[in-house]
């Protein structure tokens, strides 16, 4: 309580330095404040000038929540110059380094807003698919060019979910330095091949976090005590090809004091037979082995050194997840819907306005079981029974629970159970396995339940033709689940089972 006391002291004053005469008019409004008020002359002869000063909140992190609502309370009720309001947004900042470029040969580059006192570091990789070939990538760039070009890029980005810099969206990672990378190199954030003429396309995703990276380090970076690289869908995918080159990188360059770690979300692929075959003539049809193994030659592509030394000449198995995570030294905190909708899309189950057939219900329940099953000896792992893609940089995230437990507290809890455990090398998996968790506080999260949406915290289901919200046994006749004959093969009653399905049991 007393260094709370002593931050909102701080602000306080830092709010009194901005608006002396607004403050004093203020004062009566809550005993909190006026107590807060009263402590204040104390510490007025340590500033000088108007200029803000670094606060580090992390040291309060185990009562974060609290704390912001305080803070959050206070700046409201104290700080009446709204024209003085501090820019939340990330700012677009483009590569020094001219060389390193997107698909079309323009420049590279991130968006940043940093938060000063603040040692934690989020680096976020965008995602959205990839192309292949010649003829996919001509085609991506006529109908997805921001996704291959920064030409049209916006000068400032708001970040959502865990990119968010208000507490009550982000409550464990608001006040970090926030970093969003725009993807613009099609290829999984992997490739390391300049453009070579008019016409051809630059592959250099895995180039554009190096260099990232290094332009970081001399904003703060090099001080930092954590950098979580996350990312969703090709993103997600980044994240593994990518979380230990990052690492080494900042070895090799001295800054062994930093924490690297790794959030991927939604790039947890499978490999496996495709529900209908199709020939690969585009990025969507193209059964992800194949597209996979064009791109890598394409792209020229960079995989973990572990990963490639596992699958020499075959590096395209390194593109999914359960064959390159335990080749990785970094953690890695996973979050993947088990039914995930880019994957059923490329294993050709197409879920239209029409009710899917029996076949396509087994195909679908049986991927929920396999990739189930890949993530078994996955340690931190945050993964709901929903028919979904993508979940982090989602406003509502907080909303999505499995067994009772949000993606925000598991990604505090193991926050908390790697810096709990110092003497453990934060890159040994197989010691990490062995851990025991932290009390109370679960990292290892996948609904047991076997069909989509048999979670009720899934996120809300609309039906694609009409726009209107399902119910879940809406949902599920919509999907082809029989209610008689499944209660029939559980041995149950109906009625029994569609109380079931409605209370997400």
């Amino acid at each position: 309580m007393q260094r709370l006391a002593v931050r909102s002291c701080m602000l306080l004053l830092l709010v009194h330095l901005c608006a002396p005469g607004q403050v004093k008019r203020a004062r009566g409004r809550g005993a909190q404040s006026r107590r807060v008020q009263q402590q204040a002359p104390a510490y007025t002869e340590r500033v000088e000038g108007t200029e803000s000063f670094p606060l580090d909140f992390t040291a309060v992190e185990g009562n974060m929540d609290n704390f912001m609502v305080q803070i959050k309370n206070l700046a409201q009720s104290l700080y009446p110059c709204s024209a003085q309001k501090l820019d939340q947004d990330m700012k677009l900042h483009f590569l020094k380094n001219e060389s390193v470029i997107c698909n079309d040969g323009s420049p590279a580059g991130y968006y940043l807003k940093q938060s000063k006192g603040s040692k934690r570091w989020l680096v976020f990789l965008e995602g959205g698919w990839y192309c292949f070939n010649r003829q996919t990538c001509n085609s991506r760039y006529e109908t997805m060019r921001r996704l291959m070009s920064s030409t049209k890029w916006p000068a400032s980005r708001t970040g959502t979910g865990i990119l968010s810099p208000q507490p009550e969206e982000n409550p464990h990672w608001w006040n970090a330095n926030m970093v969003f990378i725009p993807y613009c190199s099609s290829d999984v954030w992997s490739g390391a091949t300049p453009k070579s003429g008019h016409g051809d396309y630059a592959f250099m995703g895995s180039l554009i976090i190096q260099e990232v990276i290094n332009e970081l380090l001399t904003k703060g970076l090099n001080n930092a005590k954590v950098l979580l690289l996350a990312g969703s869908s090709a993103g997600g995918t980044g994240v593994l090809l990518n979380v230990d080159h990052v690492s080494e990188q900042l070895k090799v360059q001295g800054h062994t004091g930093v924490q690297v770690r790794g959030l991927a979300d939604s790039g947890w692929f499978l490999d496996n037979k495709q529900y209908k075959f199709t020939d690969c003539l585009d990025t969507i049809s193209c059964a992800p082995t194949e597209a996979i193994k064009r791109g890598v030659r394409y792209w020229g592509t960079q995989v973990p050194e572990n990963c490639r030394q596992a699958h020499l000449g075959e590096e395209w198995n390194c593109f999914f997840g359960y064959k390159v995570f335990p080749t990785l030294n970094s953690p890695v905190f996973v979050v993947q819907w088990l039914f995930d909708e880019a994957q059923l899309t490329v294993d050709n189950v197409h879920l239209t306005g029409q009710p899917v057939h029996e076949g396509q219900w087994r195909y679908i329940q049986s991927l929920g079981q396999e990739l189930r099953g890949t993530l078994q000896d996955v340690p931190a792992i945050f993964s709901p029974a929903c028919l979904s893609h993508e979940l982090i940089t989602r406003t509502n995230w907080l909303e999505i629970q499995v067994k009772g437990t949000s993606l925000p507290r598991a990604l505090h809890c193991w926050d908390r159970s790697l810096q709990d455990n110092t003497n453990v090398s934060h890159g040994n998996h197989s010691t990490l396995k062995q851990r025991t968790p932290l009390r109370g506080c679960p990292v290892h999260l996948v609904d047991s339940c076997p069909w989509p949406h048999c979670n009720p915290t899934c996120p809300t289901i609309r039906d694609q033709l009409t726009g209107q919200e399902m119910s879940v046994i809406q949902f599920l006749k919509h999907m082809g689940f029989d209610v008689q004959k499944m209660a029939q093969q559980q041995g149950m009653d109906p009625r029994k089972l569609l109380g079931m399905l409605n209370n997400g049991s």
